[in-house]
């Protein structure tokens, strides 16, 4: 309402028409939010941000035909642009057979991320390319028992040689993804098992249902406020007949009282190094409940059964 409202008082504020969109979107009225992109860029037809906003609409609706296309225009953006990668040798599209090559994929945006479309590189690998996957540190360990991977580069390190590269948030369309053929192979990742044994040592099962919990995220990350919650707001689950083991690294000060005090609550967040020991704890425990976080994500590539809290 407010969007209309100064949609009428500034009819040439594109600004506006973008807000109204990203509330519609929100409300999960995707094709009003799409009128309402489209009319900013009635008035800028190069408006990147409204592009994007466009693209998550569509990819919603399952239109990936424009979608994903539309989605390259987040290096357009200036929330994104400066995080663009410059190398010399071109960006592999699709168009050109990978057979032969060695194809750097290199990681962007959040580690959720990452670890939804790395699942891709398999898929690249079966066509015949030597593929190379550039990871942040804390990803590197766990996205070694990825297939198809030959070799796993940690951000920050020299790259080895390579002929093509490809973000991977751009592989579904270069593989032209449509619903009908997402890579859903699960796992496609696994838990380190001397990890398990660390971690499976540390905790001893009591015959009680484990439970792997994360309710909060980076503080940084900007939509930290839609999806983390205090711990205390979990009371209903911790309250039922199981343990929990605590999944995330970064525990806020305001929780740490409450979770000293629950007890059947393993905390060993003090301990995880990595993502390979986030996935060496769930692999112990039998269900994840997350807010949408990189957990989730982790969750779901280990075949894992979660539930993902979501704001509403």
């Amino acid at each position: 309402a407010d969007a209309e409202r100064a949609l009428a008082l500034a009819p040439g504020h594109l600004d506006v028409p973008d807000a109204r969109g990203i509330a519609l979107a929100d409300l999960g009225r995707h094709d009003a939010a799409l009128a309402s992109f489209d009319l900013a860029l009635a008035g800028a037809p190069d408006r990147a941000a409204s592009h994007v906003n466009a693209s998550h609409c569509r990819l919603a609706l399952g239109d990936y035909a424009r979608g994903w296309p539309e989605h390259e225009w987040r290096w357009r953006d200036e929330q994104m642009r400066a995080d663009r990668r410059a190398f010399a040798k071109p960006q592999w599209t699709g168009g050109e057979d990978p057979a032969g090559r060695t194809v750097l994929l290199h990681a962007e945006q959040g580690h959720g991320d990452s670890i939804q479309f790395c699942r891709y590189a398999p898929r690249l690998a079966a066509r015949g390319a030597r593929v190379l996957l550039e990871a942040p540190s804390a990803l590197a360990s766990l996205f070694g028992t990825l297939g198809g991977v030959a070799q796993i580069v940690v951000s920050g390190e020299a790259l080895p040689p390579f002929d093509l590269h490809c973000p991977l948030m751009s592989l579904p369309l270069a593989f032209r993804t449509t619903l009908a053929d997402v890579p859903d192979t699960t796992p496609y990742l696994a838990a380190d098992p001397a990890r398990v044994r660390h971690w499976r040592g540390r905790a001893p099962r009591s015959g009680r249902p484990r439970i792997g919990i994360a309710w909060s995220g980076r503080a940084a990350q900007r939509n930290d406020m839609h999806r983390s919650m205090p711990f205390d707001a979990l009371a209903p689950l911790l309250a039922l007949d199981a343990d929990f083991v605590v999944l995330q690294k970064e525990v806020r000060e305001r929780d740490r009282p409450a979770i000293a005090a629950h007890p059947r609550l393993v905390d060993p967040s003090a301990e995880i190094r990595d993502f390979a020991d986030v996935a060496a704890l769930i692999e112990d425990v039998d269900l994840v409940v997350s807010v949408c976080t990189s957990i989730a994500h982790v969750a779901g590539a280990l075949g894992k059964p979660v539930w993902v809290l979501l704001s509403v």
